[in-house]
């Protein structure tokens, strides 16, 4: 067998294990295995590029491959080792940053070293630089405004030009026009204006989203990561970086399609960049008073129900409150009480979030609910816990017409007989919106750290009789 078959057959076995490797992702039982089935393909289908780049590369190119392996890897066991779970994912969009990045060199690489081209396929080559530089610049520079978002170095709410669709639209159009030309005839000047052109539009497309809506900006940038992984294989005349791409690509967009219709937005409106846009009003003034509980009356409220529902939000991963809340739960089940957990499509900052963080913590994956699998059963739920959540519960989403958040269905935990809120302070959640909820009658507000509150809850219920005695 030849070097390149044995090339092709190594890409085909990576291919197939990405293949399975999603297939696992798909349920919690099988994820980990799936884990294992992507980090396998991943390994062969490294290994298979340095080998084949080793056989043609000069003795400067494979110290350069080398060193660039090693860097990788050292940054990416380290990232991966102190990374905490809260900061999952501004760790993504970064990683997704990168990709973008590299697709723009290897277009401009692509362009500068055209290497022997039939003159039949110029033109298509043309063609394929200058969207993979375009698809990897406006990721790249997406990327980095939804890090600075998601880490809180930049304000979460959007950013609002004068004609701000017109912007996104004519820079399209700008972008067909300059492909057409490029095509026709390149040149290294207007490459370089696609590339300004794409780095701007990447910027102004997500800074223009609201950092309430970002795990479906992640998710999106994501798709666009493996269109520009895809366009990349093309220039490099790699399958198996087409298949990933295509894959990557593909797989998330479907996701940010999913969680579109969960939330009741378009999905053309977060790939125009208009998603999450405040109304001219910001809404409904909210006025009231909130009424403030501590955890021993929390405590004897969870001791005399039948039915708990908790709802997670990014506070809770904040807190690392998930083992004290997981203890929570494995206690009140114990004794009786009916314990499930709502989960909203974006809880968190990332799709899929909470989900993971409850995982972690052991707790039954068979009682974390979808929102659409608990909203119904709020109604007869005696206490609902809002752990750190905020726009996922808020109802102005669905009683004010003028609230940036109008349309977004939400967990109706309002129409339990109570509600518990943790939250250390009456601040609007992360699209800046104020919530309603806290100042309902049948609502409680707990201040202070999630961890500490929940913590104090436990050991009330310790020093009580066992409930349902």
């Amino acid at each position: 067998m030849t070097a390149s078959s044995l090339t092709l057959a190594a890409y085909l076995v990576a291919a197939l294990l990405f293949v399975v490797s999603l297939a696992g992702l798909s349920r919690h039982e099988t994820a980990r295995a799936g884990v294992g089935f992507g980090i396998a393909g991943m390994a062969i289908a490294l290994v298979t590029v340095v080998i084949t780049a080793l056989g043609a590369a000069s003795t400067l190119g494979i110290v350069l491959l080398v060193v660039a392996v090693l860097v990788g890897a050292v940054i990416g066991l380290w990232r991966a080792r102190v990374v905490e779970m809260t900061g999952m994912p501004e760790l993504i969009a970064l990683m997704h940053s990168f990709v973008g990045l590299a697709a723009v060199l290897v277009g401009w690489n692509g362009y500068l070293e055209p290497g022997n081209l039939e003159a039949s396929l110029v033109g298509i080559h043309h063609g394929e630089v200058v969207v993979g530089v375009f698809i990897g610049a406006v990721t790249f520079t997406g990327s980095i405004i939804a890090y600075l978002k998601l880490s809180a170095k930049m304000a979460s709410a959007p950013l609002q030009l004068p004609g701000k669709n017109v912007l996104n639209l004519g820079a399209l159009v700008a972008f067909v026009v300059l492909t057409v030309f490029f095509v026709i005839s390149p040149s290294t000047w207007l490459l370089g204006v696609v590339t300004v052109l794409a780095l701007l539009l990447g910027l102004h497309l997500v800074a223009s989203i609201g950092g309430g809506d970002m795990p479906v900006v992640v998710s999106m940038l994501n798709s666009y990561s493996g269109w520009a992984a895809a366009a990349s294989g093309f220039l490099l005349s790699n399958d198996l970086l087409i298949i990933t791409g295509a894959l990557v690509g593909s797989s998330g967009a479907y996701l940010s399609y999913v969680m579109c219709k969960a939330m009741n937005r378009s999905f053309l409106s977060v790939i125009a960049g208009g998603f999450g846009a405040p109304s001219s009003s910001g809404g409904a003034e909210v006025t009231g008073e909130h009424q403030e509980t501590d955890a021993a009356s929390v405590a004897e409220a969870l001791a005399g129900a039948r039915s708990v529902v908790i709802t997670p939000g990014y506070g809770m991963a904040v807190a690392q409150a998930q083992y004290p809340v997981a203890e929570l739960t494995r206690r009140l089940r114990d004794s009786g009480v009916q314990v499930r957990f709502g989960v909203h499509p974006v809880a968190g900052r990332l799709p899929g979030h909470m989900n993971v963080l409850l995982a972690e913590a052991q707790v039954p994956y068979d009682i974390v609910l979808e929102m659409d699998e608990i909203n119904d059963d709020l109604a007869e739920t005696d206490v609902v816990l809002v752990i750190g959540a905020n726009d996922t519960v808020n109802p102005a989403a669905t009683e004010d017409p003028t609230s940036p958040i109008a349309g977004m269905p939400v967990l109706r935990v309002w129409e339990a007989g109570q509600v518990i809120v943790f939250k250390r302070s009456m601040a609007a959640g992360y699209a800046g919106v104020q919530n309603p909820l806290f100042f309902k009658e049948n609502t409680r507000m707990l201040f202070g750290d999630a961890k500490d509150r929940v913590e104090d809850i436990v050991a009330a219920l310790k020093a009580m009789a066992p409930v349902g005695s």
